[in-house]
C-alpha cells in the first residue's frame, strides 16, 4: 500500500488561541461503542456534540468484530449531523482519534474483505502461546503480548490459513479504513503503529522480527506519519454527502488513549491521566522509549520523540453494569453507585477482583476471573457496589505501581472517562491513590486533542503544550489520609490475592 498525504505547518499563520474565540475546531472520536462528532471552540469549550452507536458483533470463540463499513457510515452521519446549522465558515480544521488494536483486511483498493477485529476480540487466544521472541518483540516495540494486538491477531490467521490471511492485500485499523474512505489517503498515526506490536519503537520504523511472526510484509501496511499530518482534500463526493466545506482541512491525528492525556493538558513527565469509562488505562508522557523489564505496561509512540507509558484494564464502567444486571437493580446508574456510600471504605471486609472481563494491565491474562472474598450474613447489596468500585479503583492503583516504576510517582492525576461523573467513584480512587485527582470540565478529552492536534498541524497554535492553557480544571476531589492508611491495608490484601 502506498501513503499520501502532505505536512502543512502553515506557520506564517500562527495566531493566539485567545484570539480565535469565535472561531471553531472538530473532534473526531471513533470509539468502540460509539462515534462521536464533536464541535470546540478553540478555548476547548464544546458548542456542540453528536454521538452514533456503534454494534459490536459478539461471534463463537471469543470474538468480537465490528463492520467497518457501519463504522464509517455512523461516523459520517455523526459529522453530518453535527454540521447542520453550523456558519461552517467559522470552522479551523478537523482531527481524528480512534480505538487502538483494531484490525481490517483489505484488497489492493483498500476495500475491506473481512470484519474489523476490535480490541476485546480474544479469538487468538489459542495461538499466544505459539509465538516466538515474546519478550524480544515486547522489548523492541513496548507492545505486550496479548490477544488484543494486531500482531497476535495476524500470527493466528497466519497459523490457520485463514481465507482472509491469504487474500489480502493491506492491513489496517478502522481509522485508517475510514481516512482512506474519506480521503484517499494511506497513512498511519505513530500510536496507532505502536499499537500494532510490530513497530520498533528506537528505530522508528516497522520492526522487521515482528513482521516476520505476523507473517506479513511491510508493503501491505501504511506510511507511518506525524499525527500533525494533513490529509488530502475530501474525496470527490464524500464531503457533499455529509454535508461539510471541502475547504476545511483534517488532520491524522492519533489514538484516543494518548490524546485523551492530551485533551486533559497531562503531557509532561509527571502527569498522569486515568481514564475510566467501559474500560479504563492510566497513563504518563514520555520523551524516551523506556520499556518495562517485567512486561507489565505499554510503551507506545505519540511522536518520533516523544512516547506514553501506561497500562489498560478491560474491567471498568462495564463491571459496575454487570452487577447491576446481576442484582437485577431496577433504579439508574447513580442510584446504583450511591449505595456505596451507605458503608464505610474497606466495605466492612468484603473484597472484589475486578476482571470479570478478562484483564490485560497488570497481569495480561486473557482467561482471569473476577471474584468476591470475606463475605459474612451481615453483607448486603451496598457492600457489594462498595467493594466493587474499591476493587475498581484497586485494579487501577496496581496499574500505576507498574507505571511508576518506569515514570516515577506522578504529582498530579487528571481523570476522564464516564466514571468520573460518579463523585462516590473519583473519591474512592483519590483515597487509594492518596492523591488529589482533578476533573476536567469537558468528559470529551480525546475528541479535544484530536480537535487541537489539527490546530497545531495548521499552524494555528505553536505547541502541544499550549493546550495546557485550555483545559481548565472543573472540580478538584481532595483525598482523605485516614481513608488512605485503610486502603493501604486492603491493598495488601488485595495484592495477595491477585497472587502478587
Amino acid at each position: 500500500m502506498t501513503g499520501r498525504g502532505f505536512f502543512e505547518q502553515d506557520n506564517d499563520k500562527q495566531m493566539v488561541v485567545g484570539n480565535m474565540k469565535e472561531q471553531l475546531v472538530i473532534g473526531l472520536d471513533i470509539g468502540t461503542t460509539s462515534a462521536k462528532a464533536v464541535l470546540f471552540r478553540t478555548d476547548g469549550s464544546v458548542v456542540k456534540e453528536v454521538e452514533e452507536e456503534l454494534e459490536t458483533m459478539y461471534l463463537s470463540g471469543k470474538r468480537a468484530e465490528q463492520d467497518p463499513a457501519e463504522v464509517d457510515r455512523k461516523t459520517r452521519k455523526a459529522l453530518a449531523a453535527l454540521m447542520e446549522g453550523v456558519e461552517q465558515t467559522r470552522i479551523i480544521s478537523g482531527g481524528f482519534s480512534a480505538a487502538m488494536h483494531s484490525l481490517i483486511f483489505v484488497d489492493g483498493d483498500g476495500e475491506a474483505i473481512s470484519n474489523a477485529s476490535i480490541w476485546s476480540d480474544a479469538g487468538s487466544l489459542e495461538s499466544m502461546g505459539s509465538i516466538p521472541m515474546k519478550e524480544e518483540i515486547y522489548a523492541r516495540t513496548g507492545t505486550p503480548i496479548h490477544p488484543m494486538t494486531p500482531l497476535v491477531k495476524l500470527h493466528h490467521h497466519k497459523k490457520r490459513r485463514t481465507d482472509m490471511f491469504r487474500r489480502a492485500e493491506g492491513v489496517v485499523s478502522l481509522k485508517e479504513y475510514i481516512i482512506h474512505n474519506w480521503f484517499g489517503d494511506d497513512l498511519i498515526d505513530y500510536s496507532m503503529a505502536s499499537a500494532t506490536g510490530m513497530y520498533n519503537l528506537k528505530e522508528g520504523k516497522w520492526d522487521e522480527k515482528a513482521l516476520e511472526v505476523a507473517g506479513i510484509s511491510e508493503r501491505m501496511l501504511n506510511r507511518v506519519s506525524s499525527p500533525r499530518t494533513r490529509l488530502s482534500p475530501f474525496k470527490a463526493g464524500v464531503a457533499e454527502e455529509i454535508g461539510i466545506s471541502e475547504t476545511i482541512p483534517f488532520y491524522l491525528g492519533a489514538c484516543d488513549g494518548q490524546l485523551a492525556n492530551l485533551g486533559d493538558g497531562a503531557i509532561r513527565p509527571g502527569e498522569a491521566a486515568i481514564s475510566a469509562g467501559t474500560s479504563g488505562a492510566i497513563r504518563q508522557f514520555a520523551h524516551s522509549p523506556y520499556v518495562d523489564d517485567s512486561r507489565e505496561t505499554f510503551t507506545y509512540a505519540f511522536e518520533k520523540d516523544s512516547f506514553i507509558i501506561g497500562g489498560p484494564t478491560n474491567n471498568g464502567g462495564i463491571v459496575l453494569q454487570w452487577l447491576k444486571n446481576v442484582m437485577n437493580f431496577d433504579g439508574s446508574p447513580d442510584e446504583f453507585t450511591e449505595l456505596a456510600e451507605e458503608i464505610a471504605p474497606g466495605a466492612e471486609g468484603v473484597l472484589f477482583i475486578p476482571h470479570v472481563n478478562g484483564e490485560r494491565a497488570p497481569v495480561w491474562d486473557p482467561e482471569a476471573t473476577g471474584s468476591f472474598h470475606h463475605l459474612g450474613m451481615r453483607h448486603g447489596q451496598a457492600h457489594f457496589v462498595r467493594a466493587c468500585l474499591e476493587g475498581i479503583a484497586f485494579n487501577l492503583y496496581h496499574i500505576g505501581h507498574s507505571v511508576e516504576r518506569i515514570s516515577g510517582r506522578p504529582e498530579k492525576i487528571r481523570m476522564n472517562g464516564g466514571l468520573a461523573k460518579s463523585r462516590v467513584f473519583v473519591k474512592i480512587l483519590a483515597d487509594v491513590f492518596g492523591q488529589d485527582i482533578e476533573l476536567s470540565i469537558t468528559h470529551h478529552s480525546a475528541a479535544w486533542g484530536a480537535a487541537w492536534v489539527s490546530l497545531f498541524g495548521s499552524g494555528k497554535v505553536g505547541s502541544y503544550e499550549e493546550i495546557r492553557e485550555y483545559t481548565p480544571v472543573g472540580e478538584i476531589i481532595r483525598f482523605n489520609e485516614e481513608n488512605h492508611r485503610t486502603y493501604q491495608e486492603v491493598f495488601k490484601k488485595y495484592r495477595q490475592l491477585t497472587g502478587e
